[in-house]
């Protein structure tokens, strides 16, 4: 007598959003705190941002997460976007990723921010979307002139990937 059997996993789209959008948020819960900047609204309300950005990312629309930190100055910086890719149809033997320990050692090439420094999230579209709770439509600060570099790829699934590029005031 003889047996056979199959084994067979199925990542869908949903599963890449909920895997990015958690990696981008805990991301700039590690920045935040790096920079002493107080946190307390970012995990108050991190379930509804996750499912929103989850629901962003699941139906494509979302471009990217944007971080700004606001001085007591009045100046913005740093600006941290949060860059989402993606992969038409998904890649079957991709994996998902983090790349948190390399996050770890670029804070530490963070500039310092002033005590009072706060922080607001924007989200950029790539196309329509679905209006989620909690977000409104609003005005970011620029990038002109400022100075910029990349992270490269924080994160990546089957049918993503987010990234990380940093400006800084010259």
């Amino acid at each position: 007598m003889t047996s056979t059997s199959t084994s067979t996993s199925t990542w869908t789209i949903v599963h890449t959003a909920t895997h990015l959008a958690d990696v981008i948020l805990g991301s700039i819960a590690d920045i935040l705190g790096h920079l002493g900047i107080d946190a307390t609204q970012l995990f108050s309300s991190w379930a509804q941002d996750e499912s929103a950005i989850t629901a962003w990312i699941a139906e494509e629309s979302l471009e990217s997460v944007v971080l700004e930190c606001h001085r007591p100055s009045g100046s913005v910086s740093p600006i941290l976007e949060f860059p989402v890719s993606y992969t038409v149809g998904g890649v079957a033997d991709k994996t998902f990723t983090a790349d948190r320990a390399s996050l770890a050692r670029y804070l530490a090439k963070l500039e310092t921010v002033p005590k009072g420094t706060t922080y607001r999230l924007f989200v950029t579209f790539r196309k329509a979307r679905t209006p989620q709770p909690g977000w409104s439509s609003a005005t970011r600060a620029g990038t002109n002139g400022m100075r910029s570099s990349s992270f490269g790829t924080l994160a990546g699934a089957p049918h993503g990937s987010a990234g990380l590029r940093y400006f800084t005031s010259r």
